[in-house]
């Protein structure tokens, strides 16, 4: 089914030369032809918010900040909609020097700052914290089993649950006391003396996320809601050049652009940040950009770690693990050392305790 989803895209695309297969997952395909790049979405969303969620990249306010789409929402094309975008050079996977974590920080700033109300609408939610919570109902799912046979590296978690991984998240609240938690920078972890098998590390996801606060989980408002445009799931995957090669950074794919809160678009690279996966000096540089650009989400100043990105980049530590559970029992990847890392950091985020109050840290 999916490769007869690819032929028909690569057909639609009319490029010159021979089509090129960008991703193609379960949730997803993009193909190249030429300069146009065709995304078949995933099923799960609505035709509707999503035609939205196009018209809002193609209206003049956003222009250089997200890429334009070249022309509406189209299908179904074997059973999926469909987008077609210029094509963008992509982050280069080896030049993680050149990585533009300043332009990133920048970009997703103006995009927080433009004003919703002047837009096409009705805007949906930004879909971050559903996202987690699809993550994690995934993950209850699982049969009980080991995972692949990769070695664990340093800092992955005992059987024990000595260390932990993190990512994504969805229910219950959390009761922190008069002030929350915050995930700290990584520190040294024991080296474990084996692999934990599947339940032993799905079961320490999910005291992390019981640890987060009912609004982060998608199952209670937040006790102070912001309702900023927000891009829902930035990372460096995210960004293009436009015009190829050399023009200005774009952001690209809208799948969970909405209103909401606008530190969830900083969760994934704090939570690189806290589990050691980014360098202090790449985190330090995409936070200098948002702020040089009046970013909203977080207070002005010199602060690595502000208050604001704490709960969502826990949050988003729990989903990630989640996910590479998810997909390891399914079969798409083994487990890998960054998931190692994320599951050791869940770990921690699981130690810090909290439970499941009626509140929740904001």
């Amino acid at each position: 089914m999916r490769a007869r989803l690819v032929d028909l895209l690569a057909e639609l695309s009319r490029g010159p030369g021979e089509p090129v297969v960008i991703v193609d997952r379960p949730d997803v395909t993009v193909v190249r032809g030429g300069g146009t790049v065709l995304k078949a979405h995933a099923p799960r969303l609505d035709p509707a918010a999503l035609a939205t969620r196009l018209r809002v990249a193609a209206h003049p306010l956003l222009a250089g900040i997200l890429l334009a789409p070249l022309g509406e929402l189209t299908g179904p094309v074997g059973g999926r909609h469909v987008s077609r975008w210029p094509y963008g050079a992509t982050v280069a996977p080896d030049a993680p020097d050149a990585a533009p974590w300043r332009e990133a920080g920048h970009l997703i700033a103006r995009l927080h700052a433009i004003p919703a109300d002047r837009l096409p609408g009705p805007l949906p939610p930004m879909s971050g914290p559903a996202n987690a919570a699809r993550a994690v109902a995934a993950l209850r799912t699982l049969p009980p089993a080991l995972p692949s046979p990769t070695p664990a590296p340093d800092g992955a978690p005992t059987p024990a649950g000595t260390s932990a991984a993190p990512e994504r998240g969805t229910p219950p609240a959390l009761s922190t006391g008069p002030s929350p938690v915050r995930l700290p920078p990584p520190t040294p972890a024991p080296s474990p003396t084996r692999t934990p098998t599947r339940t032993s590390a799905a079961a320490l996801v999910l005291r992390a996320w019981e640890c987060l606060p009912g609004w982060a989980r998608g199952e209670e408002p937040r006790a102070q809601p912001r309702s900023l445009l927000c891009h829902g799931d930035l990372h460096l995957g995210q960004l293009v050049r436009h015009p190829a090669p050399d023009g200005p950074w774009h952001l690209i794919d809208v799948d969970d652009l909405g209103l909401g809160e606008p530190a969830w678009d900083l969760a994934r690279p704090a939570a690189g940040y806290a589990t050691g996966l980014i360098p202090v000096a790449d985190w330090a540089a995409f936070l200098a950009g948002y702020r040089a650009a009046g970013g909203p989400a977080v207070a002005p100043g010199d602060d690595l770690w502000p208050p604001e990105v704490d709960v969502p980049a826990r949050t988003l530590t729990v989903q990630l693990a989640a996910r590479a559970l998810v997909d390891e029992s399914a079969g798409v990847r083994p487990l890998d050392e960054t998931d190692h890392d994320l599951l050791a950091a869940c770990a921690r985020i699981a130690a810090m305790g909290g439970g499941t109050g009626p509140g929740g840290a904001s």
